[in-house]
């Protein structure tokens, strides 16, 4: 089914809504969650949490993209749900890997000056993002937001991991002057 009919069986309030997200979306958002999470029951849970608060969201949101608003929403639950884990009892220690590689590059903060400076941060890496070569895109946003293993992008890709992690690591020092080149401090 087409995304535009989904969202309005979620504007009709017609519980099919929730059965063709599942259909079409299911594995999509389970995977997001797992890469996060590294526990099958618990991306179950946020994929399930995912499609509740799309029913809560729309209406009155009406996403352009439904794949990117669910990606986003479970996104979202998992890291939520991953900052009361151990990362070395779940998680395999591989997002807090992740998070860690982009830490030099990108700094976060709780309070309003903060929430705009989040913003500025968010355009600049767009900026940034819509630079690199269609591939290099494909690498970054499968690690920073997909939050794939080195070796998952090397395996899905064809490319060894040293060649993967290599681009990462000339990736986060570019966008750390790219960053740095918009104002954005450090």
């Amino acid at each position: 089914m087409e995304d535009s009919k989904i969202v309005e069986l979620y504007w009709q309030r017609n519980e099919e809504a929730i059965a063709e997200t599942a259909s079409k979306y299911g594995k999509y958002c389970g995977t997001i969650a797992y890469n996060i999470l590294r526990s099958s029951e618990d991306a179950e849970e946020c994929v399930n949490d995912t499609y509740m608060r799309a029913w809560n969201a729309i209406p009155p949101h009406r996403p352009n993209r439904l794949s990117t608003f669910l990606g986003k929403i479970t996104r979202n639950l998992a890291l939520n749900k991953y900052k009361g884990y151990n990362a070395k009892k779940r998680g395999e220690g591989q997002t807090d890997l992740i998070l860690s590689e982009l830490e030099a590059c990108i700094s976060t903060s709780d309070h309003v000056e903060g929430i705009i400076d989040e913003l500025a941060v968010v355009e600049a890496i767009n900026s940034f993002l819509s630079g690199l070569t269609k591939m290099n895109r494909a690498i970054f946003v499968r690690r920073y937001w997909y939050m794939d293993s080195v070796k998952d992008i090397a395996d899905r890709l064809a490319m060894s991991e040293n060649r993967i992690a290599l681009k990462l690591f000339r990736m986060r020092k570019e966008l750390r002057v790219h960053l740095e080149r918009e104002g954005i401090t450090l």
